[in-house]
């Protein structure tokens, strides 16, 4: 394992499932476990499951000046965000480039959450926080324990969570849980209707192991970190920087990706200006360098991570995550390419060590393309 500077109290119960607890964000993660990862994502897609994902960064903004350091960090209005709900977001450099997405919760008047990736949104926040009224901390106490999957809110409701089944998408409440106390909200990274269970460190591994008892009769089972990555190549979910140029550098340009060219300008609130970046961001509408987009592949093998995209037998992008999927019986991808290429139906091949495989160009999401799965109400 790679030396980490941040503990996940999981972390036994990682190791006797076969993980050597691989480095991410400075935490050991689950990213391999010694069983089927096929049986973990077809749990999420049709029944639900669960992993860690204590990785994440929580970070506490409070103070009479909270929200305004948020607004200048990020691309959402946050004053229009209200207590008990929570909203995506990004944050940009000055040069109007992605440095991180996030989640920011609104917990009370003057009190904020802010959980973000690998990114410099931590960076981000204390910058804008500099002279101002708040305080800014960052919890690796907070535990994330994430159960998605369409069968979650049976699970949750059967066990006492009042309201589970009311709780919106994007909104939180303050409860217990297998009686410790936690924050559930309804948000995740799989495109299934799903959970993330905030609890004290001390806790997690009684919710853990409670969820394991539990769940085994009904199918729930624990999954690895990597399944994510099944999941979230069908949904259009992006992976920060395994997508992004700091991956997959420019030929003669410092790494930087607009949200144009990600397709996550849908997270700047209409009208909105004054965050950090706002004037490039809006400069640099209409002057992308390439977009991110789907493709879909003949046969059943996978396009490998970073495969070459090809058109005409030249290299025009990369294939940066790939999968098949058993359920669905679809081979899909996620890559970066030429603008003029991101059309529904242009015929391109990816080049695997094995050779080349035909594909075309597919519009993303391709699993619940109208969201209504993790929408769903009742």
């Amino acid at each position: 394992m790679t030396a980490s500077w941040r503990f996940s109290t999981l972390a036994d119960r990682h190791r006797a499932l076969g993980s050597n607890l691989e480095d991410w964000g400075g935490m050991g993660t689950a990213w391999s476990y010694d069983k089927d990862q096929v049986e973990e994502y077809m749990a999420i897609r049709t029944n639900a499951g669960f992993m860690d994902v204590s990785g994440l960064h929580k970070v506490h903004l409070v103070g009479p000046h909270a929200a305004h350091v948020i607004d200048r960090a990020t691309t959402r209005n946050v004053e229009k965000i209200k207590p008990g709900r929570s909203s995506y977001a990004t944050m940009l450099n000055d040069e109007g480039k992605f440095v991180d997405d996030c989640v920011i919760y609104r917990m009370g008047p003057n009190s904020w959450m802010v959980v973000h990736g690998t990114g410099g949104g931590h960076e981000q926040l204390t910058m804008a926080a500099t002279g101002r009224d708040v305080d800014v901390r960052f919890d690796d106490n907070l535990h994330d324990i994430s159960l998605q999957g369409p069968k979650a809110v049976d699970f949750l409701q059967e066990q006492g969570v009042p309201g589970i089944r009311d709780q919106v998408y994007f909104s939180h409440q303050h409860t217990t849980l297998f009686d410790k106390p936690v924050t559930i909200s309804r948000t995740g990274y799989t495109g299934e209707r799903g959970y993330e269970i905030f609890c004290r460190g001390q806790d997690a591994p009684h919710i853990w192991d409670t969820l394991v008892e539990k769940g085994a009769p009904k199918g729930i089972i624990p999954t690895r970190f990597t399944t994510l990555d099944w999941l979230r190549a069908e949904s259009y979910l992006l992976f920060f920087p395994y997508d992004n140029s700091e991956m997959y550098p420019f030929e003669d340009e410092k790494a930087g990706d607009t949200l144009w060219e990600l397709g996550l300008d849908f997270t700047v609130s209409p009208g909105k200006t004054g965050f950090r970046g706002a004037e490039e961001h809006y400069r640099l509408q209409g002057k992308e360098r390439f977009k991110i987009y789907g493709v879909k592949l003949e046969g059943e093998e996978p396009a490998e991570e970073g495969a070459p995209l090809l058109k005409n037998g030249k290299q025009v992008g990369v294939v940066t995550i790939g999968m098949y999927s058993p359920l669905n019986k679809w081979n899909v991808g996620i890559a970066r390419m030429p603008v003029d290429c991101a059309v529904d139906g242009t015929q391109m091949a990816v080049k695997n060590a094995s050779g080349e495989i035909k594909c075309v160009a597919h519009a993303m999401p391709f699993h619940d393309p109208d969201k209504k799965r993790r929408t769903a109400k009742g």
